[in-house]
């Protein structure tokens, strides 16, 4: 079992880069005292928080090696972080800025970082499943002992690059942990009504992967379910899936204020907070110190974060056409 104050670490982590994301999105002042409204660049682009999925990511990451392999979502920041990325390159891409991730050219949807094994944030809603899919049969065509960790909305279900990724992971046996992070909601559309029978699990099963459902709340019991399934995954036993019932607690985006959700649907969201739940469970097993000291390196890492990429210079207009296929005799697509 991983232990809780390090899980506790990551999900803290996880949050106060969102929250501080989505304050200067919004041009307000950070928690932390940075002001958004008197910066000359702001956070470029939209914005998906993960806020109120924590414990998925801390849970699951929590058991892969450096060497493993990690897609994401249209809402990434907190697998980018519990994969190992640096937060201030992260907020360095929110802000547009050249020394971002991807030189301030991608934005919050496109953030990778292949020295962790993280191969991208995607804002196509199911399609880094096939990139994962293909990213584990390199890995098996090559021999390595690593894995991939897929990660994935319950929206994606109902889009085909679920099915075909699932068919080919299980055909060729692959090592892929599939992670469906279930907060019920698609957009701004709640999942329920658009989705035929019994959702992600049942649907994996059907086709022959092994399917554990979780309380996407609970960082401990992700964290044990993934370690399994990861070790399955490793042993060459094939493709599992992970189907954790999570909550977003924010709009679709940091700008939206989700006004179009039930307030007791939210009341409820926030009720289950997985964070203030970890957070009182290592209270009660007198670990406050340590949970303060994690709270105040987080807002002070965070921190950090923002005036980097405040301070941090803009891409040279002379770069616009790098990064960018070409199809020859220059023309540019």
């Amino acid at each position: 079992m991983t232990d809780l104050l390090s899980l506790y670490r990551t999900m803290v982590r996880i949050r106060a880069f969102e929250n501080a994301a989505e304050i200067v999105s919004q041009g307000g002042v950070s928690t932390f005292g940075y002001d958004a409204s008197k910066a000359p660049v702001n956070v470029r682009g939209p914005i998906h928080l993960s806020t109120g999925q924590e414990a998925v990511p801390a849970g699951v990451c929590a058991h892969l090696r450096r060497s493993d392999l990690l897609t994401s979502t249209h809402r990434g920041h907190g697998h980018t972080l519990a994969k190992g990325a640096d937060p201030a390159r992260m907020m360095c891409e929110l802000f547009g800025k050249a020394t971002g991730y991807n030189g301030g050219k991608g934005g919050s949807m496109h953030i990778a970082d292949f020295a962790v094994g993280m191969l991208g944030a995607n804002g196509v809603v199911a399609d880094g499943m096939p990139i994962a899919v293909g990213a584990a049969q390199g890995l098996k065509l090559q021999g390595k002992d690593a894995i991939v960790a897929c990660f994935f909305g319950d929206g994606a279900i109902n889009r085909g690059p679920f099915l075909e990724a699932l068919n080919w992971s299980v055909v060729y046996r692959l090592p892929v942990l599939f992670v469906c992070e279930d907060n019920r909601i698609s957009a701004t559309t709640p999942s329920g009504p658009m989705t035929a029978g019994a959702g992600a699990s049942a649907r994996a099963i059907a086709i022959g992967v092994e399917a554990v459902p979780v309380d996407g709340t609970d960082v401990l019991a992700v964290s044990d379910a993934a370690e399994a399934l990861v070790a399955a995954v490793r042993a060459g036993r094939g493709p599992r899936l992970l189907h954790a019932l999570t909550d977003r607690q924010k709009g679709h985006v940091s700008v939206d204020r989700g006004t179009y959700r039930d307030p007791s649907d939210v009341a409820a969201a926030l009720a289950r907070d997985g964070v203030t739940r970890t957070r009182g469970e290592l209270i009660a097993q007198g670990h406050q110190a340590e949970v303060e000291k994690i709270e105040q390196e987080a807002k002070s890492e965070i921190e950090a974060a923002l005036k980097t990429a405040a301070a941090a210079p803009p891409p040279d207009p002379k770069d616009a056409y790098t990064d960018v296929q070409t199809t020859g005799e220059g023309v540019w697509a």
